[in-house]
């Protein structure tokens, strides 16, 4: 089955084809699709945005990958897909016979989308494949139905997510604190140093006055 995906080098056409291209009536209910060059003022809002669409159209969200900063540990890109992307492992153990095969719950399905944070601080979409090769669960208002399991695994990875975002907050505040502690540590050191050097001085000048009987040097 054919994908249609779109890449950046496309993302230079106007904001105008870009919203009638990327709406569609699905199921008889008009729904908005992501699109090469849509902008996002966070990461949270970008997977609000596909996690919405997916439960439009029909289907569950997984959080694929995530490219995070050397330097302060902020997250850069975010991938998110089908949860019907990739294919169940071997059922076969690596020692003893071949175990009970399951229902499997990943179809190699290749339906993504490809955020990155730019420069402007904006989310922008930078690839989106839309087809699936598996068929999508909707009901006729446009709303999707999902298992309870997927629900549920879709419902932790979110909160996984929200704590993970929480730590990265904590994380730079302690940092920042830690910065600012060692700062004024300099600072207090560099005073101290005055000081001493300070105190040093004159009692090596009171130690040559003390040595000089000239009178002038007690006034």
């Amino acid at each position: 089955m054919d994908f249609l995906v779109v890449d950046s080098d496309k993302a230079n056409e106007t904001e105008r084809c870009c919203l009638e291209e990327s709406t569609s009536i699905f199921k008889g209910v008009e729904i908005q699709e992501p699109y090469v060059g849509m902008e996002f003022d966070s990461e949270v809002a970008a997977r609000k945005f596909y996690v919405d669409y997916a439960r439009r159209v029909g289907f569950v969200v997984r959080i694929m990958q995530r490219r995070r900063s050397g330097i302060d540990g902020r997250t850069l890109a975010r991938r998110l897909g089908c949860n019907k992307q990739g294919f169940s492992p071997n059922t076969k153990g690596a020692f003893g016979p071949e175990k009970k095969p399951r229902p499997s719950a990943r179809e190699g399905c290749k339906a993504t989308i490809l955020v990155k944070l730019e420069k402007s601080g904006k989310w922008v979409v930078t690839r989106f494949i839309k087809d699936h090769n598996h068929p999508l669960i909707a009901t006729a208002n446009g709303f999707g139905t999902v298992g309870d399991k997927d629900k549920k695994i879709s419902e932790l990875t979110m909160e996984v997510e929200h704590q993970d975002q929480l730590c990265l907050a904590y994380r730079e505040k302690l940092l920042s604190f830690i910065k600012n502690v060692e700062e004024e540590t300099r600072e207090l050191s560099t005073k101290v140093q005055l000081v001493v050097e300070n105190v040093r001085r004159a009692e090596s000048e009171l130690k040559k006055c003390s040595q000089n009987v000239k009178p002038w040097c007690l006034t």
